[in-house]
């Protein structure tokens, strides 16, 4: 009898393991994900309320709509984004603080309860809103200090600068201008940064990119360290230089201008989006700069701490790329076997990067075309894994995000938290918000929580 009831239990065992891989689900560290293949069509939803916890109705995920028409009180009944890039971290290293970006560049700053995603006003704030920065668009908060974060201001853009939330104090960081680029900066107008601030992941570094009169126009890439000084990469002379590190002749000697750049958490890479085809890497300690062709290098990038993930895009659109910053041309590739299948986007965002290089990359996918859900991973929020053990993709929800060109912020672009437990992302609900007073779409911002 004993034994029958064992072979019982076996059995039972045996089916519940396999209805739950039928339904792929059950890994690490999201064990309640969907991660199967399969398509999953979009089931039709009024916006929600805002702050108000509700379920997405095809993956089950929670979520939170964060903004409405009054959340901006500067630009009332204007819309509201995430800051777009997926590389600047939107979110405290706690994750009790994310901001959100108004229509007229205003950086919206509120507390978060991660236990109930509630939110709330901070108190520097008045009740009901959103706690103004005196920051410019795009900030970056640290990774270890859930009191601080990282910007510019007007009109010293070229001071990195940061904002202590319990004191309320900005305080400059360093002024760029001091640190002996060749040719000197200078100043007005027509020298200014690129707001693209990034800190490493001890806080101990920050980079920026500056040097021209708009994005796209920039030529130099400049790194702080808050012990050993200043280090600088002109992109137009191939000159590098500063008070620590090698310095001479970059080993691209090819000019280019910047779009962006962004230090890797380990605060040892600059990757160097170019304003053209593909993307740089500079190794900070030596001369060594290293290329990354279109081919390779297409799509949307994400920097991790040692580093890349993009999607290329060359065999379908889920195809992942993972390589080290120090050898670009070993890949691995994440999602396998790829999806033959296109017509979707992918944008990625990796501020959960940790020092073994396994914390899941997530991000979103959208349509330009307005083509809608058709094939698996279509308009959703997921997760990769990237740990080189399996090929597993996490799916959370559908973004329902309805692309209106050239309209920026109708775009499913993401922020996840430092833990890896929230995304936060724009959407304009299935082109449901409405329009501004000029016709231009509505967006707001929406958490979803990764479990």
């Amino acid at each position: 009898m004993a034994r029958k009831t064992l072979l019982a239990f076996c059995a039972l065992l045996a089916t519940l393991i396999l209805v739950k891989t039928s339904l792929g689900q059950g890994r690490q560290p999201y064990p309640h994900a969907v991660t199967d293949r399969l398509v999953h069509q979009e089931t039709p939803m009024k916006p929600p309320p805002r702050n108000v916890v509700f379920a997405d109705p095809d993956f089950g995920s929670s979520m939170v709509r964060a903004t409405d028409g009054t959340t901006n009180f500067k630009l009332p009944g204007t819309f509201l984004r995430t800051e777009g890039s997926g590389q600047e971290n939107e979110w405290s290293a706690d994750s009790k603080k994310f901001y959100v970006i108004g229509k007229g560049g205003q950086n919206l700053v509120f507390a978060f309860d991660p236990a109930n995603m509630a939110i709330s006003s901070l108190p520097r704030a008045r009740p009901g809103q959103g706690l103004l920065l005196p920051l410019r668009p795009g900030p970056s908060f640290s990774l270890v200090d859930p009191d601080l974060i990282y910007g510019t201001s007007d009109p010293e853009t070229l001071t990195i600068t940061s904002y202590r939330f319990s004191t309320g104090a900005t305080t400059p960081v360093v002024d760029t201008r001091t640190c002996g680029m060749q040719p000197p900066l200078g100043s007005g107008p027509s020298v200014v940064s690129d707001d693209d601030v990034s800190p490493s992941l001890d806080d101990n570094r920050v980079s920026i990119s500056e040097g021209g009169a708009q994005f796209g126009e920039h030529m130099f890439v400049v790194v702080y360290d808050k012990r050993l000084g200043c280090r600088w990469y002109n992109t137009q002379t191939g000159q590098i230089g500063g008070q620590w590190g090698a310095t001479g002749v970059a080993t691209v000697t090819t000019p280019y201008l910047i779009r962006h750049a962004y230090l890797s958490r380990s605060g040892n890479y600059v990757v160097i989006a170019t304003n053209g085809p593909g993307l740089n890497v500079w190794d900070l300690a030596t001369l060594d700069v290293s290329t990354c062709h279109l081919d390779e290098c297409a799509g949307y990038e994400a920097v991790g701490y040692d580093s890349l993930v993009n999607g290329p895009t060359i065999e379908g659109d889920m195809q992942t790329a993972k390589r080290p910053l120090n050898n670009l041309s070993e890949i691995s590739q994440l999602v396998t076997p790829v999806l033959f299948v296109w017509g979707q986007a992918q944008h990625f965002t990796w501020s959960n990067a940790n020092v073994q290089e396994s914390a899941p990359v997530c991000g979103s996918t959208h349509s330009y075309d307005g083509d809608g859900v058709e094939d698996p991973y279509d308009e959703e929020i997921f997760c990769i894994e990237t740990d080189g053990r399996a090929s597993t993709v996490w799916r959370f929800a559908h973004n329902r995000a309805t692309y209106v060109s050239p309209f920026f912020q109708t775009q499913p672009l993401g922020s996840v938290s430092r833990d890896g437990r929230f995304f936060l992302f724009t959407s304009d609900w299935d082109a449901q918000l409405g329009k501004e007073a000029d016709g231009e779409p509505l967006s707001d911002v929406f958490i979803l929580k990764l479990d």
